[in-house]
């Protein structure tokens, strides 16, 4: 188990790192410039990167200090609440989507961003394709867009629901599948293809999943399920192999308020979801009971990182 790194943060101004099978805290940072709203690990397990409003701080994992980046430490360059933050695989450069309705690219070993996509409305989900050669974003106005790093251009476009924002966008493993959820608590779900260079969308599936806002929506790194995590303070998980039949609601008894955020383990056996009731929960998926509660936030957590794999494997 020391090759698992877990940590949650939020509205109280701190990043939590935990023993995930003891649930004891065993590092806390400061992140006094604002909430936090988003955790990203590095591929190489040396750092992470807390998105917050306006900036993205990259600290260091083994010190608990600052990033020994330099003047790369703070990313700065956005507006607003910076939503979403990742890495390529091997760690080389970082995007960030911010409520400034920008997704920027930044050479984590510089200063400054390389690269701007104006997304013309406030983001609210950012991930990359596996290829690690595009991004996909998922907007208030309800728009999904698929963005070329190659072409540096906006090479597809979905809106499934009108103007219903966009709340979490999610991308499977082997890139077979796109999911996307949104505030009216549908989740729409996409087959994709690749034809003359250019990727295809058929849809596959539209849930009514949650009778109000989906916070969060995450395909199992073995594709094998979808989690949705919602304003209703339950997280449901859909068997994608089973025509998306419910398998198992999370939630009896579970959070106690908003769940804003959920991540797989790398087998896909577990889920570690954050909540506004100011904790974090392990959960058994088959099962579908809490093992472990990470208590100690003093407000909302709304985001968890995890990294259980070995350094420098692909994520």
């Amino acid at each position: 188990m020391s090759q698992v790194l877990l940590a949650t943060a939020g509205y109280d101004h701190t990043i939590r790192f935990w023993e995930a099978p003891s649930g004891h805290c065993t590092r806390t940072l400061q992140h006094p410039d604002s909430q936090v709203n988003r955790l990203e690990i590095t591929p190489d397990k040396q750092q992470i990167a807390a998105a917050g409003n306006p900036s993205v701080r990259l600290f260091d994992i083994p010190t608990g200090g600052a990033s020994p980046a330099g003047s790369a430490t703070s990313y700065d360059g956005h507006t607003n609440n910076v939503i979403a933050v990742g890495f390529q695989q091997e760690g080389k450069w970082m995007f960030t989507g911010s409520e400034d309705s920008t997704i920027k690219v930044w050479d984590v070993r510089a200063p400054g961003f390389q690269r701007e996509f104006d997304c013309g409305c406030p983001l609210n989900s950012v991930v990359l394709h596996p290829n690690q050669g595009e991004l996909i974003s998922g907007d208030r106005d309800g728009n999904i867009r698929i963005w070329d790093l190659g072409q540096n251009t906006c090479s597809a476009e979905l809106v499934p629901d009108g103007s219903k924002a966009i709340r979490s966008v999610s991308i499977s493993n082997d890139a077979t599948k796109l999911a996307a959820a949104n505030d009216a608590g549908s989740v729409f779900v996409w087959s994709l293809e690749q034809a003359n260079g250019t990727t295809k969308f058929e849809p596959l599936q539209k849930l009514q999943a949650h009778s109000t806002y989906i916070i969060k929506c995450v395909i199992s790194p073995d594709c094998k399920r979808l989690a949705t995590t919602s304003a209703d303070t339950t997280v449901k998980i859909w068997d994608i192999e089973n025509n998306f039949a419910c398998e198992k609601t999370l939630g009896n008894p579970g959070h106690q308020r908003w769940v804003w955020d959920a991540v797989y383990s790398a087998d896909s056996a577990y889920l570690i979801t954050a909540s506004s009731d100011q904790t974090a929960r392990l959960w058994d998926v088959k099962q579908g009971e809490t093992i472990r509660h990470y208590t100690g936030h003093q407000k909302a957590v709304i985001c968890v990182a995890l990294h259980d794999r070995s350094a420098g494997d692909a994520t």
